[in-house]
């Protein structure tokens, strides 16, 4: 036989030689909640592992994820009070402005990503403002312009609204340039489905709707066209990175991306994704670590650039190990 695609697998040397697909701490990012009234740290139940942060306590947390070598986080904010028009969420004394301001003191090399959205502020749990109980896709455009904004000016590195709002990636550009923050880029969620494997985050961020759902705005996940719509409107209204989220069941939407778009992709591999690996390696039923590095390498491999994961310090440490993913 003069072919034999084995010999290329015969040993751990030649496999690293002429693996397609490397790993790499770069671009693993951290998501880390953050609740205003919190000291230390709260264990999240629905994610085993996970901790909503005091802002003193986050601090310490990334002093360990920088350890590690992961320099990229993703911040949620969880406020103290709750309103109608998600006035905490673009309060210069906001947990999120704070948060920003006391990660970037200390760790001023650290890339902090702000969320940039209304459910974890309004007291009714949706992403926009409610107008008899419908999301009102202009009447939140505003608010997002400022959420943006505040995050900017206490020091975050890049902004990525979630709301799913048509125009809002337009909206927010408007608003930072016009600001003279031209510089900071936006990582828009362009491609969000309504997902049953976002259950664990809303308890983490204490987010869930108190009536009905968000199909309204976010994706319906029959749909494969419409993501390259979405995609490609984010792009026309200055989007710098696009995501894909959740990543697991979504890669192919990331092949299609890959394929007609040369900006950066993002996949979130999100909390069911975690939680779902937690459970069946607590009940012994799969290898953890096996399972979060083949699902890190699969998104990679489908097109993502970037990989948004409460597996960050994990697949870091693991790198650090010189263990195979």
């Amino acid at each position: 036989m003069l072919i034999r695609p084995r010999r290329r697998r015969a040993n751990p040397g030649i496999r690293r030689l002429v693996r397609e697909t490397s790993p790499s701490t770069n671009t693993l990012v951290q998501p880390l909640f953050v609740g205003e009234t919190i000291q230390g740290r709260e264990e999240i139940a629905s994610m085993p592992g996970q901790y909503r942060w005091g802002i003193s306590s986050l601090v310490e947390e990334v002093d360990r994820l920088s350890e590690a070598g992961v320099r990229n986080i993703l911040l949620f904010g969880i406020p103290e009070k709750k309103d109608p028009l998600a006035a905490g969420a673009y309060d210069e004394e906001g947990v999120i402005q704070r948060a920003v301001r006391a990660v970037k003191k200390k760790h001023p090399d650290c890339f902090v990503i702000t969320d940039v959205c209304l459910c974890e502020y309004t007291d009714h749990g949706h992403c926009g403002i409610l107008r008899k109980e419908k999301v009102d896709n202009d009447a939140t455009l505003p608010i997002l312009e400022k959420i943006a904004l505040s995050h900017a000016r206490a020091g975050a590195d890049m902004v990525a609204p979630s709301d799913m709002m048509d125009c809002r990636v337009r909206r927010i550009r408007g608003a930072l340039d016009g600001a003279g923050f031209c510089e900071i880029p936006i990582l828009s969620y362009s491609v969000k489905y309504a997902s049953g494997f976002y259950s664990p985050f809303r308890g983490a961020a204490d987010n869930s709707p108190a009536f009905g759902d968000r199909r309204s705005y976010q994706m319906d996940y029959h749909n494969k066209r419409e993501a390259l719509l979405e995609a490609l409107l984010d792009i026309e209204e200055g989007a710098d990175i696009l995501m894909v989220k959740p990543a697991m069941n979504y890669l192919d939407i990331l092949s299609l991306l890959r394929e007609k778009t040369s900006l950066p992709l993002a996949a979130y591999s999100v909390s069911g994704e975690y939680s779902m690996v937690k459970a069946a390696a607590a009940a012994g039923f799969v290898d953890e670590r096996r399972i979060a590095c083949e699902m890190a390498i699969a998104a990679k491999r489908a097109g993502a650039g970037i990989y948004i994961s409460y597996y960050a310090k994990e697949l870091a440490g693991w790198l650090r190990e010189e263990e195979e993913w």
